[in-house]
């Protein structure tokens, strides 16, 4: 049986390295000119701007920089096409990046997409190819720009819905307050400020549930830096995806889940808690444990009289059964290194990472050489996380992985989209830079 976030303590690991061991072991088209329409593509607006939060009461409003969108969670069907028009009303340039969307390399920031400038648009073509919890940032350019930046969710939803009574995200987004209540930018210097978590963008929101209600719950992980840890008091949680990717369905030990900046997990979880009473929803940040939620049941009556039954397996997306790694292409590279540089100074005229052609399994064994945990995040493809031996892997795709210090992991996918792609990795430290490399598939 597979698990997520293996606990030393009856709730969260005792030290950072177990902490980050339970990720360990779990863990757009054609570009158009103008605002040009792709025939049969949905139009999807977007807006880079500055927006405002109440993170702290009785405190003015604290300035953020937000992408918006028709609404604050993007829904679409498996199959759609979006024409995706991005307004950047920002100071600062900003690059336009989607978590999870694999092989649509005419919208890759930085290898195809150049930064829209400030008062500039930007259009593209986006195939929703894979259903799944995906997000779109706009971090590549906005760190220590001025304020810190918010996540947009995107929903591709399974053309079979899953026999679910709710279908909820639940976005964890970051923040270093000061004194004065405003926020720090990441890739900065936060020492002075305190932490502060939210989660769809408010404070100790309230869930509420019918008893025996089964909730989809799309945990995002969209903080800036950290790693985190989220549990559910009293209730089985039962994971279904990772990353975007349908998963072989396993509950979750102890009832929490383990994510790197930038991971998402898909849960099941059944409101099985008695009328009225209200269950914790914790996040460890791999310092301390602390409430960012609850789940309040209802005094109404129940939804149904028992619990639904398991459920099974969501929808499989397209991706390969088996990967041969007898006949593979294999790299290895250290997440640190005079190769990294930070997204301003990237040039595709500088070597790739690794050049491989389309239709080939690729094997990285990264390697973390810095002082604390490393996030690495692959542009483009899913991987599998190769057991130790290379004699198999686990049974979920994954995009995002940290990296603890001094290990290395490897990672294998098939290269099947021909384009050039990016390579992420960002130390788990606010004032830690975000630096790129890329990989081509030619």
């Amino acid at each position: 049986m597979v698990r997520i976030g293996l606990m030393a303590s009856p709730i969260f690991p005792n030290n950072r390295r177990e902490f980050l061991a339970g990720l360990g072991a779990a863990a757009l088209g054609q570009i158009l000119p103008g605002n040009a329409t792709a025939a049969g593509a949905q139009p999807l607006p977007l807006r880079a701007k500055t927006a405002s939060l109440g993170l702290r009461p009785g405190q003015a409003e604290t300035p953020v920089w937000s992408l918006e969108g028709p609404s604050s969670t993007l829904r679409f069907k498996r199959g759609s096409e979006l024409a995706i028009a991005l307004q950047n009303n920002l100071p600062s340039p900003v690059a336009l990046s989607w978590h999870g969307l694999d092989g649509v390399p005419s919208a890759e920031p930085l290898t195809a997409q150049a930064p829209a400038a400030s008062g500039a648009k930007a259009s593209v073509t986006a195939p929703l190819r894979h259903a799944g919890t995906f997000f779109a940032d706009l971090r590549l350019f906005t760190d220590g720009a001025g304020h810190p930046s918010r996540a947009l969710p995107l929903i591709v939803e399974e053309n079979e819905a899953p026999a679910v009574d709710r279908d909820e995200v639940f976005l964890i987004e970051d923040f270093r307050l000061r004194a004065d209540g405003t926020a720090v930018s990441p890739d900065s210097n936060a020492k002075d400020a305190a932490p502060l978590y939210a989660v769809n963008g408010g404070i100790l929101p309230d869930i509420a549930v019918h008893s025996n209600q089964r909730l989809r719950l799309r945990f995002i992980n969209a903080c800036q830096r950290h790693v985190v840890a989220v549990k559910m008091e009293g209730l089985e949680v039962r994971v279904m995806a990772m990353d975007s990717q349908p998963a072989e369905p396993f509950p979750a030990r102890n009832s929490a889940l383990v994510l790197a900046p930038g991971g998402r997990a898909d849960a099941f979880v059944d409101a099985t808690s008695p009328s009225g009473s209200t269950s914790q929803i914790l996040l460890h940040d791999g310092k301390e444990a602390r409430p960012i939620a609850r789940l309040v049941t209802s005094t109404e009556p129940a939804a149904r009289a028992t619990p639904l039954p398991t459920a099974p397996p969501l929808a499989p997306n397209p991706l390969p059964a088996q990967l041969d790694l007898r006949s593979s292409q294999r790299f290895e590279f250290a997440l640190q290194g005079a190769e990294w540089v930070a997204p301003a100074s990237f040039a595709a005229t500088a070597s790739p990472a690794f050049r491989v052609k389309p239709g080939r399994v690729v094997v990285l064994a990264l390697t973390n050489r810095a002082p604390i945990a490393t996030v690495f995040h692959l542009h483009g493809h899913h991987f599998r996380l190769l057991d130790r031996l290379d004699d198999g892997w686990k049974p979920y795709w994954l995009d995002t992985l940290a990296l603890e210090p001094g290990e290395t992991q490897r990672i294998a996918f098939l290269a099947e989209y021909a384009g050039r792609y990016l390579l992420e990795s960002t130390a788990t430290d606010w004032a830690a830079p975000r630096l790129v490399r890329w990989y081509a598939v030619e």
